[in-house]
């Protein structure tokens, strides 16, 4: 063999090899972008909350999640008891339901979510299951089966919680959540509960509904397939404006857990016009007057 074949062969060789070389990282590489490929990566630290990254695909811890303590929430003991309970049998391996809170903006959906997770968890009730908040945002919810499969391997329960949940004319991505909450191949894996919150008791809008009712050749059977989606919460959950007495008790409430000085008389006459510029009576309001109230004695809330 001439000496310029050999160097032919030597330089094919490799090519070749180099050739073989980035066929392997592309494998790699593509094994690494497939679902499988990401779901097989660790996802939990040592954090009890955490925020689902659609995108990534992975879990974000949250370091510092924030909510009310459970014993301040007032004007919702019925709902508050019913909800603590499901997740109590939930966190003790039981059978538990997925829950719905609807209604009136402003008290308390989010919150009491929150605050029967943290309640739980310093409870220090012994046998509890370690129990993991994700949050879901409203337009990851297509990604809710992929989120599914990610903890259903892990050794936890989970609470997986979209707040302000509904869903518009046209919008196909509620169907990836009645898959979850029943009725699909895979379904909910039994280490996970899903909550939602909403204004909508039916997460779709009033006039929505009675517009494909009139219009549609079969009125029923044209919204019967969204209006099924809140069938599928095992738990229905209503919260509702608070009264007066109600609004000054969870002020007076909030007043004397953070230290603040103030008589009940000016406390009431104050807490009073702040909810009449506002409209409105609710939790919400009622912590933004405390947040004024504390700022005004120099303490943070």
């Amino acid at each position: 063999m001439s000496k310029k074949d050999a160097a032919g062969k030597g330089a094919a060789g490799k090519d070749l090899a180099a050739i073989a070389d980035a066929l392997e990282s592309i494998a790699k590489s593509l094994a690494a972008m497939s679902p499988a490929g990401r779901e097989s990566a660790p996802t939990l630290g040592s954090a009890d909350a955490y925020h689902w990254d659609a995108g990534s695909g992975s879990l974000q811890p949250v370091p510092k999640v924030s909510r009310v303590p459970f014993k301040l929430l007032r004007g919702i003991d019925d709902v508050s008891d019913i909800l603590l309970q499901n997740t109590l049998q939930f966190a003790r391996g039981f059978s538990a339901n997925n829950a719905l809170l609807w209604g009136a903006r402003g008290m308390g959906k989010s919150s009491l979510v929150k605050a029967v997770h943290a309640h739980i968890n310093a409870s220090g009730e012994t046998g509890l299951k370690r129990l993991i908040l994700i949050e879901i945002a409203r337009e990851d919810i297509e990604a809710l089966p992929k989120l599914m499969r990610v903890i259903a391997r892990e050794d936890a329960r989970f609470i997986v919680f979209c707040d302000d949940l509904s869903f518009d004319k046209d919008e196909t991505s509620y169907k990836s959540l009645k898959t979850i909450l029943d009725g699909g191949l895979e379904g909910r894996p039994d280490n996970v509960l899903f909550y939602a919150t909403s204004n909508r008791r039916h997460l779709m809008p009033r006039d929505m509904v009675e517009n494909e009712r009139s219009t549609a050749i079969t009125p029923g059977e044209a919204v019967d397939e969204k209006v099924s989606l809140s069938d599928r919460f095992g738990l229905w959950l209503g919260f509702h404006n608070c009264d007066q007495p109600t609004y000054l008790a969870m002020i007076r409430g909030y007043c004397d857990e953070y230290g603040l000085d103030i008589d009940d008389d000016t406390l009431r006459a104050r807490a009073i016009e702040w909810a009449a510029t506002r409209g409105a009576r609710s939790g919400r309001v009622a912590i933004q007057f405390v947040r004024n109230l504390a700022g005004e004695q120099g303490k943070a809330v």
